[in-house]
């Protein structure tokens, strides 16, 4: 009797553990390179998700506002994509190994999952704005940390990418709900 590939597939040896952090030579003490990783997979999960509630509701919108909102949500998805790029390969320049799988992401994420079904444009938005929100208070929790910690690398790109995006994506998404009740 033959073994399922899939089977194989499980004692397949890994390179790295997820939580083990290996040495790069960045002039970053292993502490707090493991702490950023730590953090930053925290973030990657909550941008693979808020990436992919772009992306369902791309899909799913409906209404007077379609074409416009069609198109927003295409390009915050993708704005959001390139900074999933840059989470994952700054933990790796780190030492750490990212998160990736969506049950994965589902189990780490703090953006509570949206219901299976079509929502108002404005159910959409809220939703948005407030997974923009658990984003960016974390996001300034761990620059601070990150600066505190001497990894400006880390603070750089939460700064100037993380916060930046969110904060303009969550300010465009907001102002489809100026004057709605």
């Amino acid at each position: 009797m033959s073994t399922s590939p899939i089977h194989t597939l499980d004692v397949m040896p890994q390179v790295q553990a997820f939580t083990q952090i290996v040495s790069h030579r960045i002039a970053l003490d292993h502490d707090v390179r493991k702490e950023s990783v730590l953090n930053l997979n925290q973030l990657l999960a909550d941008t693979i998700t808020i990436r992919d509630l772009y992306k369902k509701h791309h899909w799913q919108v409906s209404g007077p506002t379609f074409f416009q909102l069609h198109l927003l949500y295409d390009k915050h998805f993708a704005e959001q994509n390139e900074l999933v790029d840059q989470i994952g390969e700054r933990i790796a320049m780190l030492g750490g190994v990212s998160i990736a799988m969506a049950a994965d992401v589902c189990e780490a994420t703090l953006i509570p999952r949206p219901p299976r079904d079509r929502e108002t444009p404005k159910a959409q938005i809220e939703r948005l704005q407030h997974a923009h929100e658990i984003i960016l208070e974390e996001a300034r929790t761990m620059a601070r940390l990150a600066a505190t910690n001497g990894d400006d690398g880390t603070n750089d790109l939460i700064v100037s990418s993380i916060l930046r995006t969110n904060e303009s994506q969550a300010w465009f998404v907001g102002e489809h709900l100026a004057g709605v009740q």
